[in-house]
């Protein structure tokens, strides 16, 4: 039978989400293994190929396009390389006089409070940053023309260096690519083995820092993610897949693995990317909102994106290590607050959580693998909130006493106080360190999150959910029943997409309609390559422009949805610029709450190209069954002792499996709701009720600090 299959590889377990042609949906999960990421996607899909009762070939088999299926993959290996430094070794070609523009990037500290903030070294070292005699002014025109002799006896330096490729970065290639275009043409007949990446290509924005330094990127991981697509592909072909597994991208789609390899620089954080979109998919369909504050709390991060009117927020503004690459990307603000966030005590005697985490490897000290730091994941366990004989589906079985023996000896003994006081701080202070993250990318960005649905998601979020609600004064609380593998499900759901941009300065006052309109044109002939190559049925097809601009002297930009206001041909008139011009004053108001009578000076166009995936509507709902609502005794499995702050102290609680509730069944706290993958406190007071796409809801939250 066919099934349509997505792995997300995060940092402590990697994911594995199934989607039958009956509509039913399982998330499967098995520990990352760093050492070779492909052994744990494998692992994950060899569990998942025992739940369905066949042989990993067969079941490779019905995930293959050949069988009717489909498979994706995402994850955060690019972004672990950048920020662990472990990239590829590359030079750069650069304009003389401007060797340094790795080294200042922008100027001002983007944190002026941050005190202790270390000057970042650049991306590439100077050393392997070569100056070539060259200039092109802002209008395209050849003020100096290229040094072919400099060119030559860069890419000499290079190959001493022995680089793994060349990124060629001119001040403003994006006017004119002449300079560079010749360059890789040099570089080419000079060293036919080195990589050659021109930042006029990768990211053709008018900032050179941020044009520059996300060709470098780019550079610095085709190698890495091409031979690991290959490894990958090789693989599973070896076990019985066939074709090749396509790649998730840092836009919130999915992209060929030959189109990700040619743009590695889009597999930044295309694990996490896909929260949203799974959140934006529950939300819409269980209660009808089509704006969402998405939670994701792994074992690693806790991630935190928003849905607006339908739109997955995406930004330019997004740091990657101690670089702002300036790609458009889904916005998501992580920290480090999963559940093998390590617990630890300051100086001044008070308790902190993260950023550091215990991973998979060793793990939090009830793992049994050698850890023996508290973290979030032991808090849970102390307090009695986690079943330690049905983790991850009862594959794993924890360990109490090696969670006590560490929250003691690290935290209780340190601050003269219980093991249950200790679990639960840890466990209150880490719920106030995601309030804190959920708040930068809602209020700190002009949206009042006490109007949006929360969607959380994530192995851990379920134990944290309530707290996280109430903090924000939000009312209403939807948990996937498929929460452990939030972002694989994304992925399943998630469109064929690519995006394309380009710089092109307009002002609204005396609009160059013909410059503007070429652009469009050019981008919008992308878009439709993107469809030709990747086989997409005209029905499926769908266009997004987005132009990026400002009012006078201000700086950052604001991106604005502009498919309304383009005819046909991809073009703007005199009456579309006006529209143009009044949807980013409100998008201005919306976001700094004030808007100006003032033209706007247009920046950037970007074209989104969407091949529509239709693998959501799948998914049933069930039938109503009214005459449940508060369920019985007998649909409980059991009951243990869970510790609550309501009663300071541990009551009898009793226990539900997800399996054997309904829709229409209303479950009264306190309780604890298990899943093979994912558990949910119903903390007192509060009740949750089942779906019509088997989901969980709590509405009515209260507005009180965090607390049981």
């Amino acid at each position: 039978m066919s099934k349509y299959a997505c792995v997300d590889v995060g940092g402590t377990f990697t994911d594995a989400a199934i989607l039958e042609t009956s509509g039913d949906i399982r998330v499967f999960k098995a520990p990352t293994t760093p050492g070779d990421w492909t052994e744990g996607i494998i692992n994950s899909l060899k569990i998942a190929a025992g739940h369905y009762n066949q042989t990993l070939a067969e079941f490779l088999g019905d995930i293959s396009v050949s069988g009717g299926g489909f498979a994706t993959h995402g994850s955060t290996i690019a972004t672990n390389a950048i920020v662990e430094k472990k990239v590829g070794k590359i030079g750069v070609l650069c304009t003389k006089g401007f060797r340094d523009v790795f080294l200042f990037r922008e100027g001002p500290n983007k944190n002026p409070f941050d005190m202790d903030l270390d000057y970042p070294e650049p991306f590439v070292p100077r050393y392997r940053t070569l100056p070539v005699e060259e200039r092109i002014n802002s209008e395209g025109g050849i003020e100096t023309p290229l040094n072919e002799d400099d060119v030559r006896a860069g890419i000499k330096t290079l190959r001493e260096y022995q680089v793994e490729a060349i990124c060629v970065c001119y001040l403003w290639s994006t006017a004119n690519e002449a300079h560079e275009r010749r360059t890789a043409e040099i570089i080419r007949q000079e060293w036919p083995d080195v990589g050659v990446v021109l930042s006029c290509e990768v990211n053709p924005s008018s900032r050179e820092y941020r044009r520059w330094v996300s060709a470098a990127i780019d550079a610095s991981l085709r190698r890495l993610i091409s031979t690991y697509a290959t490894n990958l592909n090789e693989r599973l072909a070896e076990l019985g897949f066939k074709g090749k597994i396509g790649m998730l991208n840092a836009s919130g789609g999915v992209m060929s693995a030959e189109e990700i390899v040619s743009k590695p620089l889009y597999t930044i954080d295309s694990g996490p990317a896909m929260a949203p979109v799974a959140g934006r998919n529950y939300a819409i369909g269980d209660v009808n909102d089509q704006n969402a504050v998405v939670l994701d709390m792994g074992g690693t991060t806790f991630d935190v994106s928003c849905v607006i009117k339908g739109h997955i927020s995406v930004s330019r503004e997004a740091v990657i290590g101690d670089e702002i690459p300036g790609i458009s990307r889904v916005s998501v603000h992580s920290i480090g607050a999963g559940g093998g966030s390590i617990a630890w005590v300051d100086s001044g005697g008070m308790i902190r959580v993260g950023p550091t985490s215990a991973g998979s490897v060793p793990g939090p000290a009830c793992y049994g693998r050698g850890g023996e730091l508290p973290t979030v994941t032991d808090a849970n366990l102390v307090l009695g909130y986690l079943n330690p004989d049905f983790f991850n589906d009862g594959m794993m079985k924890l360990s109490p006493e090696r969670s006590t023996k560490a929250i003691r000896e690290h935290i209780a003994d340190k601050l003269n106080i219980s093991v249950v006081e200790a679990a639960f701080a840890i466990w209150a202070t880490v719920n106030v360190n995601m309030i804190a993250a959920i708040k930068d990318i809602t209020i700190w960005q002009g949206i009042d999150p006490r109007s949006y649905t929360m969607v959380a998601g994530g192995g851990a979020c379920g134990l944290h959910a309530i707290p996280l609600a109430e903090g924000l004064e939000m009312s209403r609380l939807l948990i996937p029943r498929t929460a452990g593998g939030l972002s694989a499900v994304g992925g399943i759901f998630t469109d064929t997409v690519s995006e394309y941009n380009s710089s092109c300065l307009a002002n609204t006052r005396d609009f160059d309609h013909e410059k503007v309109n070429k652009v469009l044109k050019s981008l919008a002939d992308k878009a439709m390559d993107f469809f030709e190559r990747n086989n997409i049925a005209e029905p499926d097809r769908r266009v997004e422009l987005y132009m990026e601009g400002h009012y006078p002297f201000q700086v950052w930009d604001l991106s604005v949805d502009i498919t309304p206001f383009v005819d046909k041909d991809f073009k703007l008139d005199q009456d579309s610029v006006k529209l143009v011009e009044a949807a980013f004053h409100e998008e201005h108001e919306r976001t700094f709450t004030i808007k100006e009578d003032a033209n706007v000076e247009c920046v950037y166009w970007r074209v989104k190209a969407i091949g529509a995936n239709h693998v959501a509507g799948m998914i049933p709902e069930q039938e109503y069954h009214s005459e449940n609502l508060i369920v019985s005794p007998a649909k409980r499995t059991g009951s243990r002792k869970i510790y609550f702050k309501k009663y300071n102290e541990a009551i009898v609680t009793p226990v539900f499996s997800g399996d054997n509730l309904v829709y229409g069944d209303v479950i009264q706290g306190p309780a604890i709701v298990e899943e093979p993958t994912t558990t949910i406190v119903v903390l007192p007071d509060y009740s949750i009720k089942v779906t019509k796409y088997n989901n969980y809801l709590i509405e009515g939250l209260k507005t009180r600090a965090s607390e049981q």
